[in-house]
């Protein structure tokens, strides 16, 4: 398999003569494509709604694309709320997911009428304090502890995650909920981060629709919707094959049909929570080729760095590169690239066999749609670039500009030293 680029070597040249580098760039067409086969996967279910995680993209051009297509906000702090609410997403279009949570963010979510999704069961006392009563519907976030496993195979370890209640306690949280008026209830949980296999999804609502009818059953509660949550992954590598949304539905389908509806259940609506399945493939990093070093290594240095795209240093993750005019060239060299931080882990790839880098060329970092642009910061003074929209009509947009040395700067205002550089 190969990953190829989904823009080409003279647009993005085009691009940079008027948004230099680094930027990221989103593709409109596959973000739509993708966006529809999530809803056909899953229409079999009345309720369902995507609620796209802001957390992995933050940007109001992407999110009211997404909307187009039914899609609602999973939001975790104070100003993802913001932005949800002044998109225009109302209610229960919103959902808020977050742990050890501000008495100030429950009171937003509150006040907008997003579904309020409790991580701990101490969580239940205290909105009752912030707020002075108990949402009519409401939330809880599950936790199995122990291993999660798809047949014989660890996918990860709930256990060790400070997410979600223990089995004990999501059915005290529901009988507590429950004497304190709340009507209507949800469960949540996330139990894989990006699993690139179609039988997470299945295995996670059997799991969770099993929970469902044993709560209604006993607590005598009724549940109106199973929230999936995220953890649908992408192929980082060229060699993984990619998750088939419609398999997946389908086969959340037969355990919904096998396991909710024999228990009088057939009502239950499915939520989910994808952030990386719904736009990582559909976004890149740009970056410029600006210097080589030969010492131990073979290193070719960039103008982006970890500010722009934090994966690889902070987990070692992989993201593929493609030299753009190159593709078609022999990957024989090896190099580490990297970015200009005064850190050692600045590196997008190490030890990377990559077709012969010149000074100058542009290399297109795959997948970095989702956490690439949102987990950008300011280490060394570096400042978050660009974000453009690349078109279905071929056309492009900046939906974002690049932050400038006076937007490092506003919390300085007032200061002689800020008055000094720009006033």
């Amino acid at each position: 398999m190969s990953k190829k680029p989904f823009v080409t070597k003279e647009k993005l040249e085009e691009i940079t003569a008027q948004v230099p580098t680094p930027f990221h760039i989103y593709d409109e067409k596959g973000l739509r494509e993708n966006a529809k086969a999530v809803q056909e996967a899953f229409a079999w279910n009345p309720g369902f709604r995507e609620y796209f995680a802001v957390k992995a993209n933050p940007n109001p051009a992407l999110i009211k694309i997404l909307g187009e297509y039914g899609c609602g906000c999973d939001c975790s702090s104070l100003t993802e709320l913001m932005l949800s609410d002044a998109m225009g997403f109302e209610k229960e279009k919103i959902m808020f997911s977050s742990n050890v949570t501000p008495a100030e963010e429950y009171r937003l979510a509150a006040k907008l009428g997003a579904i309020i999704n409790l991580d701990d069961i101490t969580h239940i006392d205290f909105l009752e304090q912030t707020l002075g009563y108990i949402p009519k519907k409401i939330c809880c976030r599950y936790n199995p502890g122990g291993l999660f496993k798809i047949s014989n195979d660890i996918m990860d370890k709930p256990g060790e995650a400070k997410y979600g209640m223990t089995t004990e306690q999501i059915f005290d949280a529901f009988k507590i909920l429950k004497d304190k008026g709340a009507e209507e209830f949800g469960i949540h949980s996330f139990l894989a981060s990006n699993t690139v296999s179609n039988d997470y999804y299945p295995t996670l609502a059997k799991t969770l629709f099993e929970l469902a009818v044993k709560l209604q059953k006993e607590v005598g509660v009724k549940i109106t919707f199973i929230n999936l949550s995220g953890g649908v992954g992408i192929p980082y590598r060229p060699d993984q094959e990619a998750n088939d949304i419609r398999v997946i539905g389908e086969g959340v389908h037969k355990v919904y049909d096998e396991v909710l509806v024999p228990a009088g259940m057939g009502d239950v609506a499915i939520y989910t929570e994808m952030g990386r399945f719904m736009t990582g493939p559909y976004g890149a990093l740009v970056t410029r080729a600006i210097h080589q070093k030969h010492i131990y290594k073979e290193y070719i240095g960039c103008d982006a760095c970890a500010v722009n795209l934090m994966r690889p240093a902070m987990y070692g993750a992989y993201h593929h590169i493609s030299v753009m005019g190159k593709e078609n060239d022999p990957c024989d060299h090896m190099y580490d690239v990297t970015g200009s931080l005064c850190e050692n882990n600045d590196k997008f790839a190490i030890d990377r066999m990559l077709p012969k880098i010149d000074r100058g060329d542009l290399l297109f970092i795959h997948d970095a749609g989702a956490h690439g642009f949102s987990m950008g910061y300011n280490y060394n003074g570096k400042l978050r670039s660009a974000e453009v929209l690349l078109k279905e009509d071929g056309s492009f947009e900046v939906i974002r500009r690049a932050e400038t040395p006076k937007d490092y700067f506003a919390t300085l205002d007032g200061t002689p030293e800020y008055k000094k550089m720009f006033e």
